[in-house]
């Protein structure tokens, strides 16, 4: 069983015709409630300044919180600012922290939203207000470093949303023990890319094989040039061909090879897997959280390769 970690209660109110489709949230959380054998619902507390603070500068978390956020800031972000918005920013941020601290003990556990790749170190852009993935893994390093005082867990992001996660990468730039993989769409957002330990840039229209050998090719990369303990899958599921702002190819059968390959290569270094559910910007979305469902059991399955032993103890 694996706990999956929902913020869907948490609802950001947005002006009339916003593109941002909140309504997936709650429709995948009811989707994954039909599974109680296989997966634990859990709602998240809301990260701490403190715990922002090992990725966002005092100022701009301090802007967010106290709506101090100029037009500028709140136009870069996509959002309105308003209390609502601070909550769930917050909400979000704490579901990745308690699944990544989940994902140690139980081999796997996912964040049913998060992904927010985009926001930088003083600033937030492209729906992201604070970067879930680089304040979780400080958090549990942090965790670490307090119980084992040796050494710092490594943490291997592989981010596949089809929008390059330019503020992991800018975040993590100078940081060993966060190895970043972005496989992302060329001419895509963001248009001035940041550099990642490795960044796989596809062409428009890229199909399965196309997209299925690259990803391969850069696990294996990310294998020989980083000794992981642990792995953040950014799930995103905008480069499927149904996506409205992806502007790949991929089918549903590739979505499945993905997910496939990347928990095959946790499984293969034994390592846990900590998913976030990242973009995904369907004019279906029954047909969107179907796929995102079906990420999740497949996760689930990935704990039951660690159900019988010491995850915790074994990764690092």
């Amino acid at each position: 069983m694996i706990e999956a970690f929902y913020t869907d209660e948490f609802v950001l109110p947005l002006p009339q015709g916003h593109r941002f489709p909140m309504q997936k949230y709650r429709m995948l959380r009811d989707k994954v409630s039909e599974y109680k054998d296989l997966i634990a619902l859990k709602k998240p507390g809301p990260a701490t300044p403190g715990q922002l603070a090992l990725a966002h500068s005092p100022q701009y978390i301090d802007r967010v919180l106290n709506g101090l956020l100029t037009p500028a800031e709140q136009k870069a972000i996509g959002f309105p600012w308003s209390p609502a918005m601070v909550e769930r920013s917050l909400r979000s941020v704490g579901a990745s922290i308690e699944a990544f601290r989940s994902a140690l003990q139980h081999g796997a556990a996912v964040n049913l939203a998060g992904g927010t790749h985009h926001a930088k170190h003083g600033e937030g852009a492209g729906f992201c207000v604070f970067n879930d993935i680089v304040v979780a893994a400080r958090v549990v390093q942090t965790d670490a470093i307090q119980r084992m005082s040796n050494r710092r867990l490594n943490v291997l992001v592989v981010d596949l949303d089809v929008h390059q996660g330019d503020g992991t990468a800018a975040l993590c730039r100078n940081d060993p023990s966060i190895f970043t993989f972005s496989m992302h769409g060329l001419g895509n957002f963001p248009f001035i890319k940041e550099e990642s330990d490795i960044d796989i840039a596809l062409p428009d229209g890229a199909t399965d094989d196309a997209y299925l050998s690259q990803l391969n090719y850069g696990l294996s990369q990310s294998g020989r040039a980083f000794q992981a303990d642990a792995l953040v899958y950014v799930a995103g599921l905008d480069a499927h061909v149904a996506d409205r702002l992806g502007r790949l190819s991929l089918t549903d059968d590739g979505i499945r090879e993905r997910d496939l390959l990347v928990l095959a290569h946790a499984q293969k270094l034994g390592i846990p897997v900590m998913a976030v559910m990242a973009g995904g910007y369907f004019p279906d979305l029954e047909h969107l959280t179907d796929l995102q469902c079906d990420t999740v059991l497949r996760l689930a399955e990935t704990a039951k390769f660690h159900a019988n032993r010491d995850v915790i103890g074994t990764s690092y």
